[in-house]
């Protein structure tokens, strides 16, 4: 059986058990477009420095952030979905980081092979969620905007963005702010073709300057709605990763601790299911 003390959980090889997964299937694990693009403080403009929390309960160590002096990024999409992965038609888009005061720019933007911007992620006032599938639509006209708030005051946020169906959900420093329409098509897909940038987008003279933490994506559109507990929890709860030396395209100690309470969950099936067969075949032979 599973030992889960340490949110570890062993496999079994109950054909019951394997079935049951089947049924519900464990989180994915986050895409790390900063461990992808291979952000590094050996690069120029490039230093380590204090993230959103100077000192966590139980630890020592600071959070930790690349603070980036005006650098720009890119790399094939498919470095981030190897193989035949897709980009998900349903995810959640989630960043923790501080950008300098009055700044307006995209912190990630997603291009198909003909250079068409397909998704990009913008941070300043009034934000627009830029987001077009394989027919161009919504039109730029159309695109969702976040209007009232600012995300580049000179002060951290953690901002987490929820794309489900035909709906897209802000929620900023844990808190929900909006939900509005995307109105894209029906099987709406995101190329992987092309290339992704990071710190602005193909052309743009604005490019990011500020301290970033984190930048995920995860193929679950609720996880943003949980961005402050299961990613970057407050400063009174330790990180679900290790700062100090986070291990690339692992499941978070927050995903491990759900697959273990699945387990459970699948024990506690299988049991109820064996006492009820028994129960039924003790009154058939009576």
């Amino acid at each position: 059986y599973s030992d889960c003390s340490k949110h570890y959980c062993l496999m079994t090889s109950l054909p019951l058990h394997m079935v049951l997964f089947s049924f519900f299937p464990f989180p994915a694990d986050p895409i790390d477009v900063l461990r992808v693009l291979e952000l590094s403080e050996n690069m120029e403009g490039v230093s380590l420095e204090a993230g959103l929390c100077t000192s966590r309960r139980g630890m020592e160590e600071t959070d930790l952030a690349y603070k980036i002096k005006k650098i720009q990024l890119s790399a094939p999409t498919k470095q981030l979905f190897p193989g035949n992965s897709k980009f998900p038609e349903n995810f959640s888009l989630m960043t923790t980081m501080r950008a300098k005061k009055g700044s307006q720019f995209f912190l990630l933007s997603v291009y198909d092979d003909q250079g068409m911007q397909q998704l990009g992620l913008e941070v300043g006032r009034s934000p627009v969620f830029l987001y077009e599938d394989q027919h161009g639509q919504p039109t730029p006209e159309m695109y969702p905007i976040f209007k009232k708030i600012n995300m580049a005051d000179g002060k951290w946020h953690r901002i987490a963005y929820s794309v489900l169906k035909k709906t897209v959900t802000l929620y900023l420093d844990c808190q929900r702010v909006e939900t509005l329409d995307l109105l894209r098509g029906d099987d709406a897909v995101v190329s992987t073709d092309g290339v992704t940038v990071f710190g602005t987008r193909l052309l743009d003279e604005d490019i990011f300057e500020g301290d970033i933490q984190q930048l995920l994506i995860v193929e679950d559109p609720q996880a943003a709605a949980s961005y402050c507990e299961n990613y970057i929890p407050d400063c009174d709860f330790a990180l679900p990763y290790n700062s100090q030396a986070p291990e690339p395209q692992k499941a978070s100690n927050a995903t491990k601790r759900r697959q273990c309470i699945m387990e459970k969950l699948v024990y506690l099936f299988y049991f109820f299911f064996l006492q009820l067969f028994h129960s039924l075949y003790d009154k058939a032979k009576l």
